[in-house]
């Protein structure tokens, strides 16, 4: 798990905008507003954006995705999406958090221009928001994502993922963590290439756990990590 430690007053940052999407926004949309979000950004006139959303069943596929790890049975829309990783599953009842902002600057407890950092820190920002919620989650050497302890099986599994795209330091795309997706359609992929392990829900934990109830402690957990203060957009 990472460490928190405390900021001092320079790298807190003041605001980064906070809006959330009703409903479930079509994959296409979500990626032709992040790249033109990412790049206005760059040009200073736009400020930096937080984006809960949601989608219909899609596979997208990162740049280093592999055809054998899709099988797709239900025949789901597969997209390229052009950010790191590998194969990965959105739906209804999972949350994304895309995280469009300058990496230019200090953000919080990340330096400018790191990107290790800037990863450990979107981690931190799921495992933090996820203990809010009563979940201990972590993460694993050479695993990309963050894991918890599977309250069914007993076996680890994937709870939240993570694939970033950056252009000209700017960052989009973002995590994600499953609330209470259908996780049979995680059997379309070999989820981020990795095959010895399954995947994992907030609802396995406690079957009253919302959206919302993720949302709230996604935007209380931010500033621990990133600094600046959730405003809404």
């Amino acid at each position: 798990m990472t460490e928190t430690r405390a900021m001092t007053r320079d790298e807190i940052c003041e605001e980064i905008l906070w809006t959330s999407s009703p409903g479930l926004t079509p994959y296409p949309d979500a990626l032709a507003f992040m790249e033109e979000r990412a790049r206005a950004i760059h040009q200073g006139t736009a400020a930096p954006l937080v984006w809960l959303a949601e989608h219909p069943p899609v596979f997208t596929a990162g740049t280093s995705a592999k055809e054998a790890d899709l099988y797709n049975p239900h025949g789901y829309p597969t997209y390229d999406a052009g950010r790191g990783g590998q194969w990965t599953y959105h739906g209804p009842g999972q949350r994304l958090g895309y995280v469009m902002m300058d990496l230019t600057k200090p953000n919080g407890t990340v330096p400018p221009r790191d990107l290790r950092a800037f990863v450990a820190g979107l981690e931190g920002w799921m495992i933090d928001a996820l203990a809010r919620l009563g979940v201990t989650a972590f993460t694993r050497e050479g695993r990309i994502g963050v894991w918890t302890i599977d309250p069914l099986s007993g076996l680890e599994a994937k709870i939240g993922a993570l694939g970033i795209r950056v252009s000209r330091w700017v960052s989009w795309h973002g995590v994600s963590i499953n609330v209470s997706p259908d996780l049979n359609d995680f059997d379309g992929i070999v989820p981020c290439g990795i095959r010895e392990f399954g995947v994992t829900s907030l609802q396995r934990f406690d079957s009253s756990l919302t959206m919302k109830d993720l949302d709230d402690a996604l935007t209380a957990a931010w500033p621990e990590r990133f600094g600046s203060i959730p405003q809404e957009a």
